[in-house]
């Protein structure tokens, strides 16, 4: 770093993205992306917007927000569009949490809470996850801080009832909950049926698991209208052009097409079930996961030892390595011929071990 880099952000411990190796062709199970390609109609959008790139783009994205109040049946007041859900994300923290107003979020979820944390200067407490990786709602009851739970989780897959949610949110009727809900289209159930009875509940969501669009970046958030209008204060004061026009297109498009997600959503269950039971049938524990991945760990073989002996061999998987999950692997559901390759390499390593 630079001796310019201020005291307090040179501390700051940045997220660590998946890897994007380019050395070798892979198997990309490792980021959580789709493995389907986008509908025509959004490459159609996409390219017709590439021709006005020297229009700035509609800083209300109007379009998109219109969708999606469509298919999430809210008004277009109670949407947000950002950058990515870590956007919104990074908005909702600045917005609703400070030295006053804590956050707190469990100890193994999505790495970047206590990094925007960190970046704000926001307090958070970090709450164990029980011994079955599941979250304790009662940790979250009258908590009186500002709540963040991802559901499902990540990188564990467990989901919580939408009854659970209700329940956190309606004890803390002075702070936000904020829901992350990245991987609710696999197997969750939404809370955005909820923003309409409480003003406290935040929902986000991405554009780059269920519809495809890792590459475009588009996220959004779900809540009262007056949470928005916070949040697009601080998006007003910061990037009122956070998504560029050929995202806001390819978004209104995808959700036009709402159907051929949701069908490609459930091919990656079904994919799923499958995989789990090939892991199982190897040895491997495996959490009962709601997203498009698995998380799984055999005891034969160091969970360390398998990712990089996967990646030898031209499969990519994301592993972590914090004490209580370095064992496991997070495993993205792809196609079932990916699936099947992954299931044939592991077999092949454990023969080896």
């Amino acid at each position: 770093m630079s001796k310019f880099f201020t005291d307090r952000l040179s501390k700051l411990k940045p997220y660590t993205p998946g890897e994007q190796p380019k050395d070798m062709q892979y198997i990309k199970l490792n980021t959580n992306e789709s493995p389907f390609a986008p509908s025509q109609a959004v490459s159609n959008a996409v390219l017709a917007e590439s021709k006005k790139l020297q229009l700035y783009s509609d800083p209300e994205c109007v379009n998109v927000r219109r969708e999606l109040a469509r298919v999430y049946n809210v008004d277009i007041n109670k949407v947000i569009v950002t950058n990515g859900s870590d956007e919104v994300l990074n908005f909702a923290f600045m917005a609703f949490a400070d030295e006053k107003k804590p956050l707190v979020f469990p100890n193994i979820t999505y790495g970047f809470y206590p990094v925007l944390a960190e970046l704000n200067r926001i307090p958070y407490t970090e709450i164990p996850l029980k011994d079955d990786f599941t979250i304790d709602i009662n940790d979250y009851i009258g908590v009186n801080k500002t709540v963040v739970i991802a559901n499902p989780n990540a990188p564990t897959g467990i989901a919580l009832t939408l009854q659970e949610i209700e329940k956190i949110v309606a004890s803390n009727p002075n702070n936000i909950v904020i829901i992350d809900e990245a991987y609710v289209d696999f197997g969750g159930e939404s809370a955005v049926s909820l923003v309409d009875k409480y003003d406290n509940l935040l929902v986000t969501q991405t554009f780059s698991k269920s519809r495809s669009m890792a590459g475009a970046r588009l996220g959004f958030g779900i809540g009262n209208e007056k949470l928005i209008a916070d949040l697009n204060t601080i998006r007003y004061s910061t990037n009122p052009y956070n998504v560029n026009r050929m995202t806001d297109a390819a978004g209104a498009a995808a959700l036009a097409d709402n159907d051929y997600y949701m069908n490609n959503c459930k091919k990656i269950v079904e994919n799923r079930k499958w995989t789990v039971a090939a892991l199982q049938q190897l040895g491997f524990d495996v959490l009962p996961s709601k997203a498009n991945f698995v998380f799984a760990k055999n005891d034969k073989i160091d969970g360390e030892k398998l990712y990089l002996e996967l990646k030898k061999r031209g499969v990519l998987v994301r592993h972590f390595t914090k004490e209580k999950i370095c064992q496991y692997n997070r495993i993205t559901i792809g196609t079932m011929e990916q699936m099947q390759k992954l299931i044939d390499t592991v077999s092949l390593i454990l023969k080896e071990n």
